[in-house]
């Protein structure tokens, strides 16, 4: 099993000197994502060459030209150059995507350095050194702490979890997977709050930002489509050896002249080949991309469009697909968990008047618009931090000062000596905690985000106050993603979760759409188990929860080593490897720009719909190449056999 960070936590330091600093720089390298030799486009696009069908049909042109036949000749050549061209320029794609992968992180980093603070170039940080970190810093290198305050940071793009995510120093099991690890730092991620300073472990490619751009160096590899056309190619190359050799010989036993019998056996493998192959499989392919985009579906390399057709598995992670992709206050409850719109009210009044970073709770309590917040006005805060997990603001109103109160449950509630039931106070003893603990359980297991609501007396205290009720948030369904998931299932399309994020909102929103999330693997799962027991265990689970990307794309291989052939839809830099390696990439016009380049098909509409219809289409193009193949293949067979 591989740990995050399997070297010891050394002591607190003041960095590096100089001169340590460039040694390391000299052992380690410069802390750079991925190959950053490109490959020439030159060479790029003379290896899409490389393909027996493409072989044969060069040959077939050079053949023509030498017995005269000009004009046949430039057709071939020319479907030929079209069809390598559209290769070409998917492959140069890839490049774009890894170097706009490297250009999203910070060009210069705060460290410490001969006992001072300095500021260098982001290619310069090396492992040893300590980051100094500050609200709006982006991380130079992935890190453990050695100091934090109030620190947290945003790693949607890297591990999927869209709500800040706490830092502090402390230990953690061997085990933890990327989206617990709370007691490191992540290259490329950012700061939103508190301070802290973090000891580089692992920069350049060894980082999990660099892991992700090495994906994408690497290629996309052959899918499905291009591995069945491969093969008919090695068929056509194969077969028509032997004719020409059977030919030739048999024409010489017969005692015939040995250039005329070479000849007419060329000329019956010139005939053989499907010249208009790659021309047809071009059109076919466009015209389902076409219709496609009317659907507002935007396929980006041809081949992708069959290889979709061809799915029997797809992947996705749940938020924009499964879900909205906002998260929504959905219920607001007292501690027997009834409806209470007083949690609402107090709730908008704390998230309206609250200074500190806004995060998407507050947005989703803001969108009731509550008519309260305009009969307040705010006299004093106590900021969120993440020793007491709670913020509290000081309202002047019409009835006078009101402290209210919001934070986690657990926070809140021992602060509480009474609870409001209904237009009255009641102690809250032993066996109201005991109900609110239940009410709080009960939510989280139907995957909701829980937070206290609270009031006191008008000063600035946390103390004495009284408990108002639970607030509960949840990013909701799609309304079509049942339907469209049944569907899929009827086109004989296994649906699987892969997210980053927490497993009991994924299990609640796998049960509303209908799928089954109780049969879920955890990243920390994922690493005890080999290749082969992976595979075995992927087939038949449906929910992947806190997955690191390594661990997505580790989840894709093992499906595709069974002979699946997968289509994979993200939208984040955690979802890039799976992208590059799935048969077929899917994201949506809103996703970060190298998800987008990783990808082979965009959609321009949120949802499953738009893959289900793309689908469809896949198979049809895949019908039709199929009967110009049997039809082509076998007609001028035929023919050759014949003469």
């Amino acid at each position: 099993m591989t740990s995050f960070w399997p070297e010891p936590q050394p002591p607190p330091c003041a960095g590096l000197s100089s001169q340590e600093a460039e040694e390391r720089l000299r052992q380690f390298g410069p802390n750079r994502m991925g190959n950053q030799q490109a490959t020439g486009a030159v060479w790029l696009f003379l290896s899409t060459f490389a393909n027996p069908l493409v072989l044969v049909l060069l040959a077939a042109s050079l053949l023509s030209a030498a017995l005269g036949e000009g004009a046949n000749a430039a057709i071939i050549a020319l479907i030929v150059v079209l069809s390598c061209s559209l290769d070409f320029a998917q492959s140069y794609r890839s490049q774009r995507a890894a170097e706009k992968l490297r250009s999203s992180v910070a060009t210069r980093a705060e460290v410490e350095r001969d006992g001072l603070i300095q500021e260098v170039p982001l290619d310069q940080v090396v492992p040893g050194d300590v980051l100094v970190l500050s609200a709006g810093s982006i991380v130079a290198g992935d890190a453990r702490l050695l100091e934090s305050k109030d620190l947290c940071t945003a790693e949607a793009s890297l591990t999927g979890e869209a709500l800040p995510v706490e830092k502090r120093v402390g230990e953690l099991p061997p085990e933890t997977s990327l989206s617990e690890a709370t007691n490191c730092v992540f290259l490329g991620t950012s700061v939103l709050n508190g301070m802290g300073r973090a000891l580089v472990l692992r920069t350049g490619s060894r980082s999990q930002l660099g892991k992700v751009a090495q994906s994408l160096d690497s290629g996309k590899g052959e899918t499905e489509f291009e591995r069945g056309t491969r093969a008919f190619g090695s068929l056509i190359l194969r077969t028509t050896l032997s004719l020409v050799a059977f030919v030739f010989l048999t024409s010489l036993f017969f005692h015939r002249p040995p250039l005329q019998s070479l000849l007419f056996a060329v000329a019956l493998a010139v005939g053989l080949t499907p010249e208009f192959l790659p021309m047809i499989v071009s059109v076919t392919l466009a015209s389902g991309a076409w219709r496609l985009a009317r659907e507002k579906v935007v396929v980006k390399r041809l081949s992708a469009l069959e290889n979709l057709g061809g799915i029997d598995i797809l992947c996705s992670d749940k938020t924009g697909t499964l879900t909205l992709g906002q998260i929504k206050l959905e219920r607001y409850v007292d501690l027997e968990g009834e409806e209470f719109p007083e949690v609402l009210r107090y709730a908008a009044l704390n998230s309206a008047f609250q200074s500190g970073i806004r995060s998407p709770l507050d947005d989703a309590v803001l969108q009731h618009d509550h008519p309260a917040v305009n009969d307040h006005r705010k006299l004093d805060e106590l900021p969120f931090d993440f020793n007491r997990r709670r913020l509290s603001v000081l309202l002047e109103g019409k009835l006078g000062a009101v402290l209210v109160t919001k934070g986690a449950p657990e926070s809140v509630h021992p602060l509480c000596l009474t609870y409001r039931k209904q237009e009255r106070s009641l102690d809250l003893d032993h066996g109201a905690r005991q109900r609110l603990q239940e009410t709080f359980e009960d939510l989280s297991r139907q995957g909701y985000r829980v937070l206290a609501i609270a009031t006191g007396a008008g000063q600035l205290k946390e103390q004495d106050l009284c408990l108002i009720g639970l607030a509960a948030f949840l990013d909701p369904p799609r309304p079509d993603a049942a339907e469209t998931l049944a569907e899929l299932d009827r086109m004989g399309v296994a649906v699987k979760i892969l997210t980053g994020d927490n497993d009991l909102v994924a299990r609640k929103v796998c049960q509303e759409v209908g799928l089954d999330g109780q049969r879920c693997l955890l990243g920390r799962e994922v690493d005890l188990l080999g290749d082969e027991a992976l595979a075995v265990k992927a087939e038949a689970t449906v929910l992947f929860a806190r997955l690191s990307p390594a661990q997505k794309n580790r989840v894709i291989s093992c499906l595709k080593s069974r002979g699946h052939v997968l289509g994979y839809l993200g939208d984040g830099v955690n979802d890039a490897p799976s992208l590059r390696n799935a048969d077929v990439g899917i994201s949506v016009d809103n996703a970060v720009d190298v998800a987008r380049e990783a990808a082979d098909i965009i959609l321009l509409q949120p949802g499953l719909k738009p893959v289900q219809i793309g689908v469809l289409e896949g198979r049809r193009s895949f019908g039709n190449i199929l009967k110009y193949v049997l039809m082509g293949t076998s007609s001028n067979f035929g023919n050759m056999f014949s003469m």
